[in-house]
């Protein structure tokens, strides 16, 4: 049998090379196959961090018996959702709809023209075989039947992603998504809603956004209650940096383990922001202890960051990273691992599982000094331990939120060596994966894949790439973010303003994917539309600006509904709402350093900024905008309409105040 997942560049499905299964990638080719042959198409989708995905692979895909039963009468199609969301993005809509859940691993029984006609997610290798031979009797004996409950089944899927009314996201939609938000709000524990609990980036950095226009202290009370909780908590990493997925219980325990790229470059961007509007020292440890986990744990040798860490180490959840008493004493002596043990909620009957703990950092320390190095001797004897595997591919998506955020961060922190990581992140991706013109989704060991990129590739690479511009201004990040976001117009773009997930001359699916919702990371829709509003203000492009406004509004009806889930439409629509602030300071030295300082602690969320020479080429901010009387300068303009330029650091705090 030929191994046809060897040469994938996706860890998960390397996975799966040598399983007895006859596994293909998505393609036509497979599908070909499935119409020579008369038979349907078994598709099997998850991620190589997912730790049922690997409960199902060792029970069930590593067995004889299950792999005699699928590949005489079955084409087996393994994908990776995180390489091909859009395969996951339809196929889960299926799921959902069928079943009223969904997650991973997610198994669809599909005709060989790709329309599904069962759907599940986990299967036991028992219920698994059974499927299959209740698969096999109905397609023997019902086909007819089969063909027409999958063609009904992909109508309705088609009618569900229908756009819908556009809505306003304007002063007062924002401010009742905020009122709804705090309805929402756990005030013991922070966070919204019960358990499992994840960490609500989008929301949080809505709620900043909303403080900063509007001065609510309801909205700022919920991002701090929030953001604190969850750093104290087990759900993040307390002696190596970096957050879990979610807290399995509601007051941010116990996490799933697996550690995120998306997740962690998203909560490094809130911290960012949360340090710079209030200064708070807590958020400048964590934000600091993040960036310093993406450094070290998820930089890649090609300058890109890898998409996660495993959920699981040699098949046991928390191994890594779980304590005992017994064990901090092992490590610090009696006197120390007893403090530890008090200070980080190690108890002996446990937090976690079989008697062990995670740890937390419910109260600061008294003597941080100490801290520090309990803190270094428990991370050095963790890394003897086993570790979970981490899954290497570079996705553009992930990596342009990870560029915004080291970009923020470096900024926030004064750490001129993230703003390197950043652009260094940059400089590999737009290299490998811009091909042609057109933005492959990821890769791995610096070889790109064959999957294109999908609109929230181009969307959150095109916001990294003008925080990048901001922060350093090169005038070729915001042309590169430009070209990307001209051609994602073109290719994405609805009828109605708003933005499908695949390209117009993608490879054809089932139905053409289309969602509103953020939900782990930005919709591609609002993804898009952040972007498209911040490069109109940098360039003057006031269609761009239009066409963000008109995405806002095809994700209005979501805010309305659900604020949780339209988190990033939200936090664009507060920046259209308080912009364009546009910033331009002119000249070099220490005058000008002293007036970048002031527009960059601003915190508001229609400001964006420019910085350089006069007249610099490719900085349309910088046009026309000469020193005064020889010394560096700072222009303020909002809406478009300018103030007179200030040479003062007091002055543009004044300007910028108003």
């Amino acid at each position: 049998m030929p191994n046809r997942l060897a040469d994938s560049t996706s860890p998960y499905l390397l996975q799966h090379a040598d399983n007895p299964v006859d596994w293909q990638e998505w393609g036509e080719e497979a599908f070909a196959e499935a119409r020579r042959r008369d038979v349907p198409v078994l598709l099997s989708v998850g991620y190589a961090a997912c730790h049922w995905c690997h409960v199902m692979a060792h029970e069930t895909f590593e067995d004889e018996e299950v792999a005699a039963a699928l590949n005489p009468h079955f084409v087996a199609v393994k994908v990776d959702r995180e390489e091909r969301p859009d395969v996951d993005a339809v196929y889960m809509s299926a799921t959902t709809a069928l079943t009223g859940h969904g997650g991973w691993p997610m198994t669809c029984v599909l005709t060989p023209d790709g329309e599904p006609f069962f759907a599940g997610t986990y299967f036991p290798r028992g219920q698994f075989l059974q499927l299959l031979a209740q698969v096999r009797t109905v397609w023997a004996e019902q086909r007819e039947r089969v063909l027409e409950s999958s063609a009904h089944i992909a109508g309705r899927l088609r009618e569900m992603t229908s756009a819908a009314a556009p809505a306003a996201l304007d002063e007062q939609a924002l401010g009742e998504a905020a009122a709804g938000l705090r309805r929402q709000f756990d005030d013991a524990r922070g966070g919204f809603g019960g358990a499992p609990k994840f960490p609500p980036s989008m929301v949080l950095e809505f709620l900043l956004r909303h403080h900063a226009r509007t001065g609510s202290p309801d909205a700022l009370a919920m991002v701090e209650r929030t953001c604190a909780a969850m750093a104290r908590g087990g759900m993040y990493d307390q002696l190596g940096g970096g957050f879990a997925r979610y807290s399995v219980d509601a007051d941010w325990v116990v996490p799933h383990f697996e550690k995120m790229l998306y997740d962690n470059a998203q909560l490094l961007r809130v911290f960012a922001h949360w340090l710079r509007a209030t200064g708070d020292p807590l958020a400048r440890r964590v934000a600091t202890e993040t960036a310093e986990f993406l450094r070290r744990d998820l930089l890649t040798a090609t300058g890109g960051f890898a998409s996660a860490l495993d959920a699981d180490t040699d098949g046991v959840e928390g191994l890594t990273y779980a304590w005992t008493p017994e064990q901090l004493v092992e490590v610090l002596g009696e006197q120390d691992g007893t403090r530890a043990a008090e200070l980080l909620s190690v108890t002996p009957a446990g937090t976690f599982e079989h008697g062990s703990s995670t740890l937390q950092l419910r109260t600061d320390p008294d003597d941080p000094q100490w801290w520090a190095g309990v803190r270094s001797r428990l991370l050095a004897s963790r890394n003897e331990r086993p570790q979970p595997a981490r899954d290497d591919k570079v996705v553009t998506s992930w990596n342009g939120l990870a560029i915004a955020a080291l970009a923020d961060a470096s900024i926030a922190l004064e750490d001129p060596p993230l703003l390197e990581l950043a652009r260094a992140c940059a400089e590999f991706v737009v290299g490998a994966h811009l091909v042609d013109g057109r933005l492959r989704r990821s890769s791995r060991d610096g070889r790109v894949g064959t999957a294109a990129g999908v609109a929230d590739d181009h969307g959150n690479l095109a916001e990294g790439l003008l925080a990048l511009h901001q922060a350093t201004g090169e005038a070729r990040w915001l042309d590169t973010a430009w070209q990307l976001l001209e051609v994602a117009v073109e290719q994405f773009g609805a009828d109605d303003g708003g933005f499908h997930d695949t390209a117009a001359d993608a490879e054809p699916l089932v139905l053409r994917p289309r969602s509103p919702a953020d939900n782990a990371e930005p919709s591609g829709q609002s993804a898009l539309a952040g972007a498209l509003l911040t490069c109109s203000a940098l360039t003057g492009d006031t269609a761009m600006r239009e066409r963000a406004e008109a995405a806002l509004a095809s994700s209005g009806f979501l805010a309305a509904r659900d604020p949780r889930f339209a988190g990033w439409g939200l936090a664009v629509a507060e920046a259209a709402l308080a912009g364009p602030l546009q910033v331009a300071v002119v000249g070099d030295g220490p005058e000008a350093e002293e007036l970048l300082a002031v527009a960059r602690a601003s915190s508001s969320p229609g400001l964006v900024l420019a910085h350089g020479r006069p007249d610099s080429p490719g900085v349309p901010l910088l046009a026309d905008r000469p020193l005064v009387s020889g010394a560096a300068a700072a222009y303020v303009c909002r809406g478009f309409v300018c103030d007179a330029p200030v040479t003062d650091a007091a002055a543009l705090r004044a300007a910028l105040a108003r």
